[in-house]
This record gives C-alpha cells, sequence and structure tokens, in this order.
C-alpha cells in the first residue's frame, strides 16, 4: 500500500498520550488523513470534544483536527486496516519486578494482526530494550503470513519527546530510524520527511533501540552523579548551587546538571532497566548503570533526612508535622505526574507520622496509594498552617512570592525560591534551606 508518499496517504496513530498526539497532529497538519486509536473510551470521548490532556497540544489545534473529515479518533480497530503506515507509541512502564512490561506493546501487535496487509508500514515509537522490534514483533508478524522487509515494511523509531519543550517540539527533534531492511527504513524516513521531520537512519532497529536507552541512561547517569555531588556538599559545607555555576562557566568538557528530590516521568526512571535487563541475559552485570539508578532512587530517602534535621533544629519532630510538597509533576510546567520524586516521598513522609498534603497547579488531583488527593490553594493564611514547605517542582505558574511568609520554612529542593525573589527585589522573609 505505501508505494508512494503523498496526499492520499493515510496514517494511524496507537496511542494518544504525550507521544501519539503530537505525531497525529504533526501528520494532521501535514495535510495527511489520519486515524487515532487507543482502546481507553474515556480518552478518547475527552479528545473528541476538544479538550488535550497534555500541554504540547492545546485545544484550539486539537478541535480542529477533531472537527476535519481527516480525522478519525476510534478504539476500533477496523479503521487500521485503510492505513499506509502505522505508529505504535504506547506505554512501556516496569512490573512490580522492575522488569520490562511489554503487554502495551503486544496489544498494539494484536489489534494489528487482524487488518494487516501487504506493503503497510509499521513503526514501534515506543522505547524498549535492544532487539525487541527484531526478536518480538517480526515473529508475530510472520506468524501472521507477513514477511518484514519483504511484503511489509517494519521500523523502530524512538519517540524523542520532551513536554513542554517549547523550543523542541516534534517537528524540530531528527528521528532516529533503524529498518528490518534499507527500504523499510527509507519508507518510514520518506514518511517523517514529509511531515517536516528530519530523520538519521542507522544499520538496524536495534541500534536504534539502543540510541535511544543511551540517551536516557547519560541523563539517569549525570543526574545521579550531581545528585551524590550535592550530598557530598552538604557534608563538606560547601553550596553546591555556587559550585555548579562555576563549573557551568568552562565552554568545554562539562555539561550542567542540577541535583533534586529524584527523578521522575516515563524515560529517565525506567529505560536504564530496560538495558540492565537485557544485558543481564547475556551474562554481562551493567554495575555503573545499576548504581546510578540507586542513587537516584535513594533521593526521596535522603529528602526525607533532610527535612528531619530542618524541622529538628526548630525543635520539632517529623512525626505530628504538617508538610506541603509544593510540585508533584515529575517535571516543570506539566501535568504528568507519573515516576514523580513526589509519589515517592509522600508514603515515606507519612511513614514516619507526617501530615503531607500538597499544592501543583497542574495536577488537580493524586493517587497515593489507595488514597486520593487533591492540590491545595495557597494563601497566607493556607501558608501558616505548615510546619515544612518542599519545593519539588519548579512550575512558572506557582507563586513562589507569596511563600515568602515570615517563620515560614522552606526546604528549596530545585534552588528556585532565592533567585525568584532577588528577581522580584524583594526581601527574603522565610527561612529558605536549599540541597
Amino acid at each position: 500500500m505505501l508505494t508512494t508518499i503523498d496526499a492520499n496517504t493515510k496514517i494511524a496513530v496507537l496511542g494518544l498520550g504525550y507521544v501519539g498526539l503530537p505525531l497525529l497532529l504533526k501528520f494532521w497538519n501535514a495535510g495527511l488523513s489520519v486515524v487515532g486509536f487507543d482502546t481507553n473510551p474515556t480518552k478518547i470521548a475527552h479528545l473528541k470534544s476538544g479538550k488535550s490532556p497534555i500541554e504540547d497540544v492545546n485545544d484550539v489545534e486539537l478541535q480542529q483536527m477533531v472537527d476535519s473529515d481527516r480525522c478519525i479518533l476510534s478504539g476500533d480497530n477496523a479503521f487500521l486496516a485503510a492505513a499506509d503506515a502505522l505508529f505504535i507509541c504506547v506505554p512501556t512502564p516496569l512490573s512490580a519486578s522492575r522488569e520490562p512490561d511489554l503487554s502495551f506493546i503486544l496489544s498494539a501487535v494484536d489489534s494489528l494482526i487482524p487488518i494487516l496487509s501487504a506493503h503497510q508500514l509499521v513503526v514501534l515509537e515506543s522505547t524498549t530494550y535492544p532487539g525487541t522490534t527484531e526478536e518480538l514483533i517480526a515473529p508475530l508478524l510472520e506468524k501472521a503470513g507477513l514477511q518484514p522487509g519483504k511484503n511489509v515494511y517494519l521500523a523502530f523509531s524512538p519517540e524523542r519527546i520532551d513536554p513542554s519543550n517549547a523550543d523542541y517540539p516534534v517537528g524540530k527533534i531528527p528521528k532516529v530510524v533503524g529498518g528490518m531492511s534499507a527500504e523499510c527504513a527509507q519508507r518510514a524516513c520518506e514518511l517523517y520527511a514529509y511531515a517536516g521531520i528530519a530523520t538519521h537512519t542507522v544499520s538496524s532497529p536495534r541500534v536504534a533501540e539502543a540510541a535511544k536507552i543511551l540517551e536516557n541512561t547519560f541523563r539517569s547517569v549525570n543526574i545521579a552523579l550531581v545528585n551524590e555531588f550535592a550530598q557530598i556538599c552538604h557534608a563538606l559545607h560547601i553550596d553546591v548551587w555556587e559550585v555548579i555555576e562555576a563549573a557551568a562557566t568552562k565552554p568545554f568538557g562539562f555539561m550542567k546538571f542540577t541535583p533534586g528530590p529524584g527523578i521522575g516521568g516515563h524515560c529517565i526512571p525506567l529505560d536504564p532497566h530496560y538495558l540492565m535487563w537485557k544485558t543481564r541475559f547475556q551474562g554481562f552485570e551493567p554495575r555503573f548503570i545499576s548504581l546510578a539508578d540507586q542513587v537516584n532512587r535513594e533521593m526521596p530517602h535522603y529528602i526525607v533526612q533532610r527535612s528531619t534535621d530542618i524541622l529538628n533544629t526548630h525543635k520539632k519532630p517529623l512525626n505530628g508535622s504538617r508538610i506541603l510538597l509544593c510540585g508533584v509533576a515529575y517535571k516543570a510546567n506539566v501535568s504528568d505526574a507519573r515516576e514523580a520524586p513526589a509519589s515517592y516521598l509522600w508514603p515515606l513522609l507519612t511513614a514516619k507520622g507526617a501530615d503531607v498534603a500538597y499544592h501543583d497547579p497542574h495536577v488537580p488531583s493524586l493517587s497515593i496509594g489507595d488514597l486520593q488527593h487533591h492540590s491545595q490553594p495557597l494563601s497566607e493564611t493556607q501558608l501558616a498552617q505548615y510546619d515544612l514547605i518542599i519545593i519539588l517542582t519548579p512550575h512558572r505558574a506557582i507563586n513562589y512570592a507569596l511563600l515568602n511568609q515570615k517563620k515560614q520554612l522552606v526546604f528549596d529542593t530545585r534552588q528556585v525560591l532565592l533567585p525568584e525573589l532577588t528577581q522580584l527585589q524583594q526581601v527574603v522573609e522565610a527561612e529558605v534551606v536549599t540541597l
């Protein structure tokens, strides 16, 4: 079917989250007919109403796409049959034992098998371990009577979404593409190019899969390094933020990373585990990557210990103290709270007897265990009831000046409050402690 790419080419995207929805919109903006497929009927209904669940797609452009005759949103896989190219953009979480959970990918492929026909293009964008496309997806297609690289095109091109980053939306981030054959890669690259997306072709899907894992493992390792360095500086009574700014003046050989309460989101905490899981089957133990993961996962425990020490200086125990977590999304200016440090820090604090609440303008409700919590408003009256405020996520929408109250005790894990107040030319009234 995908012999030529023109205005009549039809695109389907399976999975309409942070990755799939912007990609669907990108192809629609290129003038192509699109099918957005998701098995969650609530999500489909919400999208059809023109309400975007993510920051990178606004309501206006979503409504324009939904209202057009070139867009179908559905959970019915029958609509996928007419597509020339199908992009799998589903989650790849970890299981409870922190092993790869490929159930969403397998479910997506199961949806394709009954409708897939010769010369369609299938591109997996979900992050996974090296070998998934060739060892898992290709055999499933072969069982259905299709030969990847011969009568059906199969490729892997990892998502590189950075939510809320206006400088690098989908169209400005080059796509790494690895195909089951040179022709598979070429077809995928031509389609991305039609939508205005630059590509970099590699020799195989497993190279592209490994490249994605390397990108996020690089970040995980460097975040772990600076997180541990923050603890070292605290022990030596040195301001780690001043050290980082000084080191960052070097024009080569140094890349600035900043410490925080841990790592979160759908990539950095998870992707290294896919690599570690795969390499252990080959008899190799990735000790360096494993250590970095350990350092990052211990940061919430470190935050609890520092919070205990901060309260102790005011003759207050953590047990019984009222704690406000300020920002619970995994990164600034997004509503995604998956794997966020707050989700690990909260139960640690409550286990010590703390009374915990949160404020986040992007996350109106948050599930911690079996309990549902709601964002608390910020006001002078409300803030006065908290013994300690812990800033976890530096959202622009938070009124940091309001936190600057006399006798207010603030643990700023992101170094946001002091620069913010300096910029506003305000005297610092609150007692602010940083990492």
